[in-house]
C-alpha cells in the first residue's frame, strides 16, 4: 500500500483551509484518509500552520512519501520560518496607471526644471 503525506482541502469555495492528512495514495483528495496529522490555513496573515512533527517523522519512518507541498510546509515548521509569501502579480490595468502617473511625475518635474 503506498502511503502519502497530503494536503485535503476543506473550506468554502474561495477560501480554503487545508488538513494534512496521511492517506492511501489511491484515495480521493479530500476522502477517507488513515490520520490527521496537522493543518494549514493559507487565509490569516501570516499563514498558520500547525503540524505535529512526531507524526510526521513516525510515519515516514514507516515509508510515508509527503508531497511536495506537503513537504514544503513541513521544512516550514522544521525551520521555524514563516510561510514564504507569494508575490502578487499586478493586472494590465494597474501596469498602465502606474505608467501613467510615472510619466505624469517626469513632465511635471520637466515643466519645473524649465
Amino acid at each position: 500500500m503506498a502511503v502519502k503525506i497530503r494536503l485535503a482541502r476543506h473550506g468554502a469555495k474561495k477560501h480554503p483551509y487545508y488538513r494534512v492528512v496521511v492517506a492511501d495514495s489511491r484515495m480521493p483528495r479530500d476522502g477517507r484518509y488513515i490520520e490527521l496529522i496537522g493543518r494549514y490555513n493559507p487565509l490569516t496573515n501570516p499563514k498558520t500552520i500547525d503540524i505535529d512533527l512526531e507524526k510526521v517523522d513516525a510515519w515516514i519512518a514507516k515509508g510515508a512519501q509527503p508531497t511536495s507541498s506537503a513537504a514544503a510546509l513541513i521544512n516550514a515548521v522544521r525551520s521555524g520560518e514563516p510561510a514564504p509569501e507569494k508575490k502578487l502579480k499586478k493586472s494590465k490595468k494597474q501596469l498602465a496607471r502606474e505608467e501613467a502617473a510615472r510619466k505624469a511625475a517626469e513632465e511635471a518635474a520637466e515643466a519645473e526644471a524649465e
